[in-house]
């Protein structure tokens, strides 16, 4: 038991959960908007996820902290080396305007992680901003470089994708933001800290209720059940959310709501 207990929580903690969530949000993209499979974009967002992640997770712990590196981080980093290289590697297989995006995002991902500016924190710790910074980065690594990378022109419909997919990324974090209220320094004004867990879950609640509504000029009805089924989900989840439940509640299972609306669409 403690063996299995070590192995789920490299697999939280490595990324690949987290990756796997991008890699389904991908699958949708390709879904809605009735693109081909494209294996480079899939794996360059997989792994560039578990990139991405882990360097934002750990390089404050190795570079600013000095933490000893033990065996369980050194295995991580060499899963980071490795899904560095295939993301070098998918990433010369992308379309030059989907490689001109994807080294956007990559900065703003640095920007989020590494203080550029002198005499100033990184991203990640400007008050107020951390929610829409992450939320931009998932909806341009899952929505607008396969739309891009496919080469279709702009349509209202992606736009409309687009708002809902911050949408829901934006409640995805702010289940994170409410679980993490006793640990986060009151100077990020999370959601939570500025209007009250009350008051956040009402926001959540309010923004799945359009997200769900729009859905009505996208989606078949097949679609719009699914969907719901996913909405009401996310809502309980954000119902029962409270600063006293463990990491395991955002880690694992509410990163596992963009798995589970993936899953339904392809079994039902």
């Amino acid at each position: 038991m403690k063996l299995l207990k070590q192995i789920f929580d490299f697999y939280l903690n490595s990324s690949i959960h987290v990756a796997l969530s991008c890699f389904a949000l991908v699958q949708i993209t390709f879904y809605f908007f009735h693109l081909q499979y494209n294996a480079a974009i899939t794996f360059f967002v997989f792994f560039g996820t578990i990139v991405g992640y882990n360097f934002v997770k750990y390089d404050a712990l190795v570079r600013v902290k000095k933490k000893p590196i033990g065996n369980p981080l050194k295995i991580i980093a060499f899963l980071s080396l490795i899904s560095l290289f295939l993301v070098a590697y998918s990433f010369f297989q992308l379309k030059r305007i989907t490689q001109i995006v994807s080294i956007v995002i990559f900065a703003i991902t640095a920007l989020y992680t590494l203080p550029f500016f002198p005499n100033k924190k990184n991203a990640r710790n400007w008050a107020g901003v951390k929610i829409y910074i992450v939320a931009i980065c998932w909806v341009g690594a899952t929505l607008v470089l396969p739309y891009m990378d496919a080469e279709i022109p702009f349509t209202t419909h992606f736009f409309v994708k687009c708002f809902q997919r911050f949408v829901l990324v934006f409640v995805l974090i702010l289940v994170f933001e409410i679980i993490d209220l006793a640990n986060d320094d009151p100077h990020l004004k999370t959601v939570p800290q500025t209007i009250g867990v009350k008051r956040t879950k009402i926001l959540g609640f309010s923004l799945l209720i359009p997200f769900w509504i729009l859905g009505i000029l996208t989606f078949t009805f097949h679609d719009l059940v699914i969907n719901l089924i996913m909405v009401i989900t996310l809502m309980l989840f954000i119902l029962f959310a409270n600063p006293g439940r463990s990491h395991y509640y955002t880690s694992f299972w509410v990163e596992s709501v963009p798995i589970f609306w993936w899953l339904m669409i392809v079994f039902f």
